[in-house]
């Protein structure tokens, strides 16, 4: 059973920084490929930056230069480092796994609100 568990948002005032955590366990963790996702109130679900297996990034236009994706394979980790939070970043959270290139499991969600 893949399991994935964030942790690390919160509210934060404008130009502040949060670190998401997301651990996953389950599955062979650094074979797979990792994503955040974001959903504010009235949008669609969107991917906010994603890595691969072998370390590729990519992230949305949005938060280029703000937010840094990271994984750490020993603990089953991945990260999303938030810098310069600004009031649009305010979503839920999730964190993404895709196991065998296809199939996807979602963590439960971390609330991210920043304030102006």
């Amino acid at each position: 059973q893949v399991q994935l568990v964030e942790s690390g948002g919160g509210l934060v005032q404008a130009g502040g920084s949060l670190r998401l955590s997301c651990a996953v366990s389950g599955t062979s963790f650094s074979s797979n490929a990792m994503g955040w996702y974001r959903q504010a109130p009235g949008k669609q679900r969107e991917l906010v930056a994603r890595i691969t297996g072998s370390g590729y990034r990519n992230y949305v236009d949005s938060v280029k230069g703000r937010f840094t994706i990271s994984r750490d394979n020993a603990r089953n980790t991945v990260y999303l480092q938030m810098n310069s939070l600004k009031p649009e970043d305010t979503a839920v959270y999730y964190c993404n796994c895709v196991v065998g290139g296809y199939r996807e499991y979602w963590g439960q969600g971390t609330q991210v609100t920043v304030s102006s």
